[in-house]
């Protein structure tokens, strides 16, 4: 007989979206929930993040006058990440269906337990032409939330960005925010919004952190959930082919922990545990940006009970400025699809669209061979700097050009030279590239062909938002790695977020949600906030399903 030490009905393991949202909803059903943190900061990924939902079909956008189905979503998702048959089980017919049958409800329900959703009609899908795709409204983000109401509880949290009232569809605005009046305006926005918190005395945060935040406060203050930091996930209970517990490491030491309705894992993927990045991607851990506590040990406890994985050898890939003795690296977005901007191989050719989404601008530097160490080059054109916001650069430029991660040269030889490309070649590439911006049109890789390419554009640049020459120095190169916003291969899961064994069959009582399981997004990523709408929905879905368990 095992002898436990407590006995409760969930235990939710992390505290990012995937497994707030189950806690949440399983308390709503009447579950005595326990949630257990690795690590001492809460929030997970999430925090870190843009904070951005895609939840198609929510209903603001009835409200907003856009017109979107569960039908055409599906069209969508078979368009852009590929039919199930392809992509395989982790996206599986039944797992989209209940993706977009439940996107919605999420919505709602979150709305009904006072999260304030701000939807970004501007964001479009990131392949709007695409069959099902539209042009903006599925993306939703939360309104910054006060983060002092959390009391010393904030101390605790994973507050990586800085506590600004900043919602993640501000910064396309931002970024061109001294060079367009639309930019100077959303600017101001932002600027009196965080007035208008220190005023009346608040601490306003955006972002990622704000939807960790209010999730937080759902469950630890309105629903009286236990949250336990230092509080790792060392082991499963399995009886019968069935987890009826879970070992958890404390400050007291092992606590054996009885479990009536099941375990959630929603610890995150293996970002950076060096070992598993180089055993399924053949890349270390220097250029991601996720969270640093994430190393897939709920993955790898998971794993030895028998689960399934699937999509490991994949991430939520990006370009980043490469890493310096002083800062991480940095993902960047908006500065790649600015005009007067290019990235060549170290050949000193182009091999992307620019301006594309960046899991498929990191899948192409892998196509190129261009991982952490074959770096690309981003070279601006001097009316860029001047023009344009540059996140890498807030970090300091000096760093950069001292330890030859930037470059600068008054001249397009001399900046060869520096960069250590053929001088012909990148000639030649900078000759085409700038005929392609006199016309408008990008006659290789099609940048700013789209609402999405356009998005992040300067829409007062003609004829072309995101084409602009480099022909004006000095000019500044900036290495270019492969980096992602972690990883999105984890634990196969079904249509309820329970998890399936090597055999395709459930393991009755072990759910998974978020990126320590694999994506129903397949390999690719159609919209803003692809990670944290299913992260919210299947949660959510676990929860549910963990409640009507005998």
């Amino acid at each position: 007989m095992t002898r436990w030490d407590e006995e409760i009905d969930l235990l939710v393991v992390g505290t990012g979206a995937a497994a707030m949202s189950a806690a949440i909803a399983a308390a709503d059903e009447g579950l005595e929930v326990v949630v257990v943190e690795g690590s001492d900061k809460w929030g997970g990924s999430t925090a870190m993040s843009g904070g951005g939902c895609w939840l198609p079909t929510h209903p603001a956008m009835h409200e907003m006058g856009i017109e979107d189905s569960p039908q055409k979503v599906l069209t969508y998702l078979d368009a852009c990440v590929g039919t199930p048959e392809v992509v395989g089980p982790a996206s599986s017919k039944a797992r989209r269906e209940a993706f977009v049958v439940t996107a919605p409800l999420v919505y709602s329900w979150l709305k009904g337990h006072g999260m304030v959703w701000k939807p970004a009609k501007a964001y479009p899908d990131y392949y709007p032409d695409l069959p099902g795709g539209i042009a903006g409204g599925r993306t939703v983000e939360p309104a910054p939330f006060n983060t002092r109401k959390l009391g010393d509880w904030w101390d605790h949290a994973r507050n990586e960005l800085p506590p600004i009232a900043l919602y993640a569809g501000d910064t396309y605005l931002i970024a061109r925010a001294w060079s367009t009046f639309s930019g100077m305006l959303g600017g101001a926005r932002m600027v009196f919004r965080n007035l208008g918190g220190l005023v009346t005395g608040k601490r306003l945060s955006g972002l990622g952190m704000s939807l960790a935040a209010r999730l937080m406060w759902i469950a630890r203050h309105d629903q009286g959930v236990e949250i336990r930091l230092s509080t790792p996930l060392t082991d499963l209970v399995v009886e019968d082919g069935a987890v009826v517990g879970a070992v958890i490491a404390g400050p007291d030491g092992e606590r054996l922990v009885r479990t009536r309705k099941g375990v959630h894992l929603g610890a995150g993927g293996f970002d950076h545990n060096s070992d598993w990045r180089a055993k399924y991607q053949g890349l270390d851990v220097e250029a991601s940006s996720g969270n640093p506590a994430n190393v897939g040990t709920a993955i790898d406890i998971a794993m030895r009970h028998g689960a399934e994985v699937a999509l490991m050898d994949d991430a939520w890939w990006g370009p980043s400025v490469a890493p310096t003795s002083s800062s991480g690296p940095i993902f960047i977005v908006s500065e790649r699809s600015m005009p007067f901007s290019m990235v060549v191989d170290q050949e000193g050719s182009r091999y992307v669209n620019e301006s594309t989404s960046y899991v498929d601008f990191g899948h192409a530097m892998q196509e190129r061979g261009l991982s952490r160490t074959n770096f690309s080059w981003m070279v601006l054109d001097v009316r860029h700097r001047r023009r344009y916001l540059n996140n890498a650069f807030l970090m300091g430029a000096k760093t950069y050009f001292k330890e030859g991660v930037a470059v600068k040269a008054d001249t397009l030889e001399e900046l060869a030279e520096l960069m250590e490309v053929d001088k012909r070649t990148f000639k030649a590439t900078v000759q085409r590239f700038n005929g392609f911006a006199r016309k408008g049109v990008d006659e290789d890789f099609g940048r700013g062909h789209d609402a999405y390419d356009n998005y992040y554009g300067d829409p007062t640049h003609k004829p072309n938002p995101n084409l602009g020459e480099i022909a004006h120095g000095p000019f500044v190169a900036v290495k270019i790695v492969l980096g992602d916003l972690g990883t999105k291969g984890g634990i196969l899961t079904d249509e309820h977020a329970r998890a399936l064994d090597t055999n395709g069959k459930v393991i009755d009582g072990l759910y998974a949600a978020g990126n320590c399981s694999a994506s129903v997004m397949g390999r690719t990523y159609p919209g803003a906030g692809s990670t944290l709408g299913p992260a919210l929905v299947f949660g959510y879905l676990a929860g549910k399903h963990a409640a009507s368990r005998p």
